[in-house]
């Protein structure tokens, strides 16, 4: 079947909320006839701005940011196996350095997608209220349409 999605970027960070985030995409991808690009970010934060960031926001703010390569490696090999048991044609199954959304957004534009898939949890904290998810920030800078999969909607 050819649907209106030809190109689908996923974004994967090995948490809980990956997999069904990943099926979805992999599921609308084998609906289509599109290809899936998984994209993982990943970086390193100092100790320094590590502590800065948990005392100024209460928390860990690197949501949907892989801290070292090799546990992004494990969370797109995990995620293409994911695609695959969907009988999803994955076409790249990426390691990007740096931040999340602008991981997604830039990807979504190099490879002309059609649609971001990600995943996000209900908005609780007064951090992701004033600074934003990752999530939020791909629907705002999205040149194309934006797919958000909520945990028990995979």
């Amino acid at each position: 079947m050819t649907g209106d999605y030809r190109t689908i970027v996923v974004g994967t960070d090995g948490s809980l909320l990956a997999a069904p985030t990943v099926a979805r995409a992999a599921r609308i991808a084998v609906h289509d006839g599109a290809g899936l690009v998984v994209v993982c970010a990943y970086g390193e934060l100092s100790r320094r701005q590590e502590a800065r960031n948990v005392a100024t926001l209460g928390g860990d703010t690197r949501i949907g940011l892989v801290t070292g390569r090799g546990a992004a490696d494990e969370a797109v090999a995990a995620a293409v196996e994911v695609a695959r048991e969907q009988r999803a044609t994955v076409t790249a199954a990426l390691l990007v350095e740096g931040e999340p959304a602008a991981a997604l957004l830039e990807t979504a534009r190099e490879r002309a997608a059609d649609l971001i898939v990600v995943g996000a949890l209900r908005d609780t904290s007064i951090a992701d209220r004033l600074l934003g998810t990752v999530a939020g920030e791909v629907v705002r800078r999205a040149a194309c349409e934006v797919l958000v999969v909520r945990p028990g909607t995979g």
